[in-house]
């Protein structure tokens, strides 16, 4: 068979009498066997940005920066995560400044709107699982991102029961980079992701695909099985900088080959969190 003069893959795939697979879903075999491919999210299909920091704790840019770039992007909304007050080696927000920020994002809600500013933490998940800090002020949030930031030397039992302990707290939204791990430099630590999944499903917790390029993290072959959970990805850039907004690029890549859609995208959607 001559494919000297075919011009695309397209080309190659009719050639074969095949129908075309995008290059992400070639591992499949199940799609590669003749069955539907979904229609894999594309970077326009985020209709917001989540998991931001700014110069309330370890951003380099301060909170109006962030959001009026995040706007002159074309999104609709942005949720500031500002690290919680454990986490003290990133100016991590006591109470009093937590509430600062809130007034803050008020005024700048009535300032930017339509665009919408949620008021999120990212929260330290405790050594015990609980959140950083009371209930009280957890409820004022209009989302919450848990993550592990300490102790990451779990055996599976202890990190399992850690993190399944954190998602089943009412102000849980979101589980952030879900295996602590750095690309290059740390495997992060083990979980039981049946027990991770279940607890997901049950308390209606998103999972992160944190897209900073060090991190990519959920790991791409999970994401089929969280969505057969009925469990939505928020890709998130976890951007500590304007730059950092584009990290999405990267989450959105390593979606694809998961064969996420927009449907099971948390930021995916326009009405987030009841807006």
């Amino acid at each position: 068979m001559d494919f000297k003069n075919l011009s695309n893959e397209e080309a190659v795939f009719e050639k074969t009498k095949q129908s075309f697979v995008v290059p992400e879903l070639r591992e499949n075999a199940e799609i590669l066997q003749g069955k539907i491919q979904p229609q894999l999210i594309q970077g326009q299909d985020l209709k917001g940005i989540l998991h931001v920091h700014t110069t309330y704790s370890d951003g380099l840019h301060s909170l109006r920066e962030m959001c009026e770039h995040t706007r002159s992007l074309g999104y609709a909304y942005i949720g500031i995560t500002d690290h919680s007050q454990s986490a003290f080696y990133a100016n991590g927000l006591k109470p009093d400044r937590v509430l600062a920020q809130m007034e803050e994002i008020e005024k700048l809600n009535a300032e930017l709107a339509p665009f919408r500013i949620f008021k999120g933490i990212e929260s330290d998940i405790l050594n015990d699982g609980s959140l950083d800090y009371d209930d009280a002020l957890l409820e004022q949030f209009d989302f919450v991102i848990a993550s592990v930031h300490s102790n990451l030397r779990m055996n599976i039992e202890k990190a399992t029961e850690r993190v399944v302990r954190a998602i089943e707290h009412p102000c849980t939204t979101i589980l952030g980079h879900p295996t602590g791990r750095l690309l290059l430099s740390r495997e992060g630590y083990p979980l039981d992701w049946d027990a991770v999944f279940e607890a997901c499903a049950k308390h209606k917790v998103s999972i992160e695909l944190n897209a900073h390029p060090r991190r990519l993290d959920i790991y791409w072959t999970l994401i089929p099985r969280a969505l057969a959970h009925g469990i939505r990805i928020s890709i998130n850039p976890d951007a500590h900088s304007k730059d950092g907004i584009l990290h999405t690029r990267y989450g959105v890549m390593v979606a694809r080959k998961g064969g996420l859609t927009a449907a099971g995208c948390l930021n995916a959607e326009v009405g987030i969190f009841g807006n």
